[in-house]
């Protein structure tokens, strides 16, 4: 972020090299928190209700209380995206645990908004991206949390097999990428994605929309075996 970029904490909007938290936050003290991410497009945010709703959702499921209602919150994300100037760019918002005073209850949350630009990688579009599976479950995987310890601890083995991401399963049982939903096409042209156990994408509920108007469109579990019989 340069100095001229704007951000918001709580009620404050300031220079991004002026915004920062206590150390006795629980976001940083014990990673405690939750998240949501949007991308804007030629300054409009793509979404935007779809992405509030599951970020309230994810502050309820960890016992987090946002303090703004969604109608200023929705006016501070607006404000913030017309002080940057910033046609394309991914916007978070962060809700901490708070300053705890013992390191451990939840505080009051903080508020954090952050905007970057962002551009999408259309290489990605038409080259693809290669996967490697691992083993691993999410806890609260319906919530989305600002845990990625095993995402993040997994990037050095990631570059060791020269892939782009990894893809998550448990006993065969294929859940998500940390980042993205999984989907496949089966060999009968059923556009299918993983039910259970994974964090209910924004776009992930759009493309089964869109999918389910022009073929048969499944959420139901989704094998290793299957991956290896999908057409696409």
């Amino acid at each position: 972020m340069t100095n001229n970029v704007y951000v918001l904490i709580n009620d404050l909007l300031l220079p991004a090299d002026e915004a920062s938290l206590m150390i006795s936050d629980l976001s940083i003290q014990r990673g405690y928190g939750i998240f949501d991410f949007f991308k804007t497009v030629q300054g409009k945010p793509v979404f935007l209700d779809d992405h509030l709703d599951r970020f309230y959702y994810s502050a309820s499921q960890m016992h987090l209380t946002v303090k703004k209602s969604r109608k200023d919150l929705k006016g501070l994300l607006y404000s913030l995206i017309r002080e940057n100037n910033m046609p394309d760019s991914g916007i978070r918002i962060t809700l901490t645990g708070g300053y705890s005073a013992d390191g451990f209850n939840i505080a009051d949350p903080n508020l954090i908004v952050i905007q970057q630009s962002f551009n999408i990688n259309k290489d990605f579009a038409i080259k693809g991206i290669r996967l490697i599976t691992y083993p691993y479950q999410r806890q609260l995987s319906h919530v989305k949390t600002l845990d990625y310890l095993m995402a993040i601890w997994l990037q050095p083995v990631i570059k060791e097999n020269n892939v782009d991401d990894v893809l998550y399963h448990q006993n065969g049982i294929v859940a998500e990428c940390p980042r993205a939903n999984f989907f496949i096409v089966t060999a009968d042209d059923c556009v299918v994605t993983p039910a259970n156990n994974i964090l209910k994408g924004i776009t992930r509920k759009h493309v089964l929309k869109i999918a389910g108007e022009l073929f048969v469109a499944e959420e139901r579990e989704v094998s290793l075996e299957d991956i290896k019989q999908a057409k696409e």
